[in-house]
């Protein structure tokens, strides 16, 4: 294990290496007060809203995010996310071994790019179902650390940011240009309160795996902590995770930009199995 602030990078005896971090600092913005306590061996934060709403988080021993419930004034309670089941299928209890889902749309409604796509195939990307059939509901973690669970839902690249070499910051002249995602979240999100979006952070090929990991992590956290404080997207409603340089969309070792990206995929019906339903489209053959 690799401790870093806020950050714990966890190598397995394969070599394989994933990181988890804590969200808490993403919910400071705008919070009126925050309390933490401890209930047997979880950590429970509470934070409270102007309004009066609170944001509970339930985190686990090791660090891992069990529970996250929005609970408005009134006392009525949603469950955003419920991350304390196990499936004994799952490898160490996150991995999950699924082929490569069968698309039936057209491969750029698949994989967006924000910087071509009009802004109605963005929207439709952020409430869009999954591609194939969903066979039974996912844990966060087995999402977060699955590429076949993952790739079972359209993703959005926000290649308009674009990252420097080593760096994790968004430039103003760059963060107006989420204008269109933030207004594809928040969409969906007042449709559906329970939403749930993945902020998946890479990085090109340039450095370590190590510190390629810590960074591309630390790109998905910048990304959604911009989408919150200036365009409003509840915190609550976003997770983040990076993934180093371990899924490039250009293949080379050396810099590239392409690499350096931010991707946006809607993952509520991973986590609730919301369908065993294909998408329109002709039968599997």
């Amino acid at each position: 294990m690799i401790t870093e602030p806020g950050r714990v990078i966890v190598r397995d005896p394969g070599g394989q290496e994933f990181i988890r971090h804590n969200e808490l600092d993403r919910f400071r913005y705008g919070a009126r007060d925050i309390r933490t306590e401890r209930v047997g061996g979880d950590n429970r934060t509470v934070v409270i809203r102007p309004d009066g709403s609170q944001i509970i988080t339930v985190v686990g021993p090791d660090g891992q995010l069990m529970r996250r419930i929005r609970r408005d004034r009134d006392g009525r309670e949603v469950i955003i996310i419920d991350n304390s089941y196990r499936d004994p299928r799952a490898v160490g209890g996150y991995y999950v071994d699924l082929p490569p889902p069968v698309i039936r749309i057209p491969y750029n409604h698949y994989i967006v790019d924000a910087a071509d796509a009009p802004p109605d195939l963005i929207y439709d990307t952020m409430e869009a179902p999954p591609v194939d059939r969903i066979e039974r509901r996912y844990s966060l973690d087995e999402i977060r650390y699955s590429p076949g669970v993952r790739m079972l839902m359209p993703s959005v690249d926000l290649n308009t940011i674009n990252f420097d070499t080593g760096s994790w910051d968004i430039p103003p002249d760059q963060a107006a240009k989420l204008q269109v995602i933030a207004d594809g979240l928040n969409r969906a999100i007042r449709r559906n309160p329970s939403e749930v979006f993945l902020i998946e952070g890479h990085t090109d090929a340039v450095g370590n795996d190590t510190d390629n990991l810590s960074l591309s992590d630390r790109r998905a956290e910048s990304a959604a902590e911009l989408l919150t404080r200036q365009f409003g997207v509840p915190a609550e409603n976003l997770v983040t995770q990076g993934y180093g340089s371990q899924y490039p969309k250009e293949q080379t070792n050396g810099p590239s930009r392409i690499n350096r990206r931010v991707t946006v995929r809607r993952i509520t019906p991973l986590l609730d199995g919301g369908t065993a339903s294909l998408p329109p489209g002709p039968p599997p053959r």
